[in-house]
C-alpha cells in the first residue's frame, strides 16, 4: 500500500509590524487615560485651591452685637450721631434724612460697602404680621438700584464699623415715606451692597430697622436675608 507523500507546513512568522502598532496604540491609550486622570485630578485640586482662596476673602455682615463698642460717627456735612453695638440710627435735622448702622463682619475677608437702597414693608401686610412676614413681601433689590456710596467704608474680618448714607435731595421718590416711618419708628429695610476688598464675591445683605411708638427707643436691626451675586446663591 503506497504512502501519500506529506506536505510540508510553512511554520507561522509573527507580523512585527502589525504587533508593534498594538502596542503602540495600547501604550498611548494608558498613557491618554493617566493624562486625562491626571488633569481632572488638577483641575479639581485648583477648584478647592481657588476655593479656599476666596473662603479666605469673603465677607459676611450682621448687625453688631449689643455689647460692641459705640461709635461716634459723622457726615460729610459735619453732622454727628452715637452708634450704640446693634442699633441703627435714622433721624431728620433741618430737612436731611441721616441713616448708619453699626456693623459686624463675621466672615473672614474684609468687607467694602458699596451701595446701598432703603424701603418700606409691604402696606398691604398686616401691622401685625411678623418681620419676617412683611420682609417676604420685598422682592430681591436689583444691584442696578443701589445708590453708590459717597465714601469707601470697609469693616474688617471679626470686628465692627458702620454704614451710614443720607437724603439730601428734596425731590427724592423715599423721602416723605422715609421721613413718616422714621416719625412712627415703624419697621425699614436698608439694602446693603458690598464685597471683598478685590473687587469680587459681591453680596447683598438685607436689614430690617425698627425703633417702634416709643421715641426715646433706640433703633435696633437685624439681619433678615443674604443674597449671593457672584456665585451660587444659600437659598
Amino acid at each position: 500500500m503506497s504512502v501519500a507523500p506529506s506536505v510540508p507546513t510553512m511554520a507561522t512568522v509573527p507580523d512585527w509590524a502589525v504587533i508593534s502598532s498594538m502596542a503602540t496604540a495600547g501604550g498611548t491609550l494608558v498613557l491618554a487615560v493617566a493624562t486625562f486622570s491626571s488633569v481632572r485630578s488638577g483641575t479639581r485640586a485648583a477648584r478647592i485651591a481657588e476655593e479656599a482662596l476666596l473662603v479666605g476673602l469673603r465677607p459676611l455682615l450682621f448687625p453688631s452685637r449689643p455689647t460692641d463698642i459705640a461709635q461716634r460717627i459723622m457726615w460729610g456735612d459735619h453732622h454727628w450721631a452715637t452708634l450704640g453695638g446693634g442699633e441703627a440710627v435714622m433721624e431728620v435735622v433741618d430737612g436731611v434724612v441721616y441713616m448708619a448702622m453699626s456693623l459686624r463682619n463675621v466672615g473672614s475677608g474684609i468687607a467694602v460697602l458699596r451701595g446701598w437702597r432703603i424701603g418700606l414693608a409691604d402696606a398691604a401686610v398686616s401691622p401685625t404680621a411678623s418681620v419676617e412676614e412683611r420682609m417676604a413681601t420685598v422682592v430681591r433689590p436689583d444691584p442696578a438700584d443701589f445708590r453708590l456710596q459717597g465714601r469707601d467704608l470697609y469693616v474688617p474680618a471679626g470686628d465692627v464699623n458702620f454704614w451710614q448714607a443720607a437724603i439730601r435731595e428734596a425731590d427724592h421718590p423715599l423721602r416723605d415715606p422715609v421721613m413718616a416711618a422714621i416719625e412712627s419708628g415703624d419697621l425699614m429695610i436698608v439694602d446693603l451692597l458690598y464685597g471683598d476688598h478685590e473687587g469680587g464675591q459681591r453680596t447683598i445683605s438685607r436689614f430690617s430697622v425698627v425703633r417702634g411708638a416709643d421715641p426715646e427707643a433706640p433703633w435696633v436691626s437685624s439681619v433678615v436675608r443674604h443674597w449671593n451675586l457672584d456665585r451660587q446663591d444659600p437659598r
